[in-house]
């Protein structure tokens, strides 16, 4: 089974560092707690001892997992681990201060909430299961045969049920704000009305790349794309028919483009396309074959069938330029030159 089926596949590296902070608060929360009840409470010197031991070593367990930089990435895998040791700490407090019937039987909730909010149902599920093995343990009747009674059962049952509801709860509630958030980001990301990236998050992951061909000395090309019947379009048959050629000419330009290859509406009817790995000759016969896709797909409405056509500007590293926003320049000086020379061209910037 693989780690996206085990845990929940939905939060990613970013949102676990996010969570970071939330799991040391809840170490840190446990701790004091069990610190109030030892210094509030009258207790015998072995019980005193116990939890001064048990407070030590979580403490130092705390310690270097979120300030000794022994794990430098946040992973599923760490914060399992950590509440596996926050279910050790709770059940080794709990029996020298009462067993199941102490009064700090309710820490093991703030461990189910971790586990609810970033491991997913199927580890939250295992780590129930293993404070209930740890329920059994710290309630293991005098008699072995009790054990199998209704009355054992009925006990656990009652002391776990409310972790069970707050699992669910949380979970749920986890899940639904995932969902907002990656719907918000979308929105964040992406043009409306095309679906392809907008310009603040193309240029975040470009000049990734672009960092990266100098880093390595790779190619990038970057293709400025005009729509040259836009303006017809609107003139003639209305927005709304312009807003159809848009998307079709995104979906001509996507169906020549690699997975590896980004796409974004730079504004109005123009939009560039980012080219990894691919040198300007290669970016060149790329942007003749989106041209000659456009130009072969009408636009289809009841009053007529309109040719529409595109004008492409090409530049690439480290022929034009030493970053991306100098090869941006330069593809975008090369597409204004294939409208000035007639349009429904592909032009490659000069040296």
């Amino acid at each position: 089974m693989t780690l996206t089926r085990i845990f929940d596949p939905a939060l990613s590296a970013e949102e676990l560092r996010g969570f970071t902070r939330t799991v040391a608060e809840i170490e840190w929360l446990l701790l004091i707690l069990v610190l109030l009840y030892q210094v509030s409470l009258p207790l015998d010197q072995e019980v005193s001892a116990a939890l001064a031991m048990a407070v030590f070593f979580f403490a130092a367990f705390v310690l270097s997992f979120h300030y000794a930089n022994f794990y430098r990435e946040e992973t599923h895998w760490k914060i399992t681990i950590e509440t596996a040791m926050m279910i050790l700490f709770v059940t080794w407090v709990l029996a020298y201060t009462g067993g199941a019937d102490s009064p700090l039987h309710d820490l093991y909730i703030l461990v189910i909430i971790v586990a609810a909010l970033t491991l997913g149902k199927i580890v939250t599920l295992a780590e129930l299961a293993f404070i209930a093995g740890c329920y059994v343990w710290l309630a293991y009747p005098q008699e072995a045969g009790d054990l199998f009674t209704f009355p054992f059962g009925t006990k656990l049952l009652t002391q776990i049920a409310p972790m069970l509801l707050v699992a669910y709860i949380t979970s749920m509630l986890s899940a639904d704000l995932r969902r907002a958030y990656t719907r918000v980001k979308h929105l964040s990301e992406t043009d409306e009305l095309t679906g392809v990236l907008n310009m603040r998050a193309f240029v975040t992951v470009a000049e990734r790349v672009s960092h990266q061909a100098g880093r390595y000395a790779r190619p990038f090309s970057v293709l400025m794309i005009d729509s040259d019947s836009l303006k017809q379009v609107n003139d003639t048959l209305g927005h709304e028919a312009g807003n159809r050629l848009l998307r079709q000419t995104v979906e001509c330009i996507q169906g020549r483009l690699r997975q590896t290859d980004l796409i974004a509406r730079y504004g109005g009817d123009e939009f560039v396309a980012l080219l990894p790995e691919t040198p300007c000759a290669g970016a060149a016969m790329v942007a003749e074959r989106i041209r000659k896709s456009v130009e072969t797909a009408p636009l289809v409405t009841r009053e007529q069938r309109l040719s529409a056509t595109v004008s492409i500007g090409v530049a690439g590293y480290p022929n034009h330029g030493v970053d991306f926003e100098t090869v941006l320049e330069k593809a975008d000086q090369a597409m204004y030159a294939s409208k000035a020379g007639g349009k429904n061209r592909v032009t490659v910037a000069g040296g």
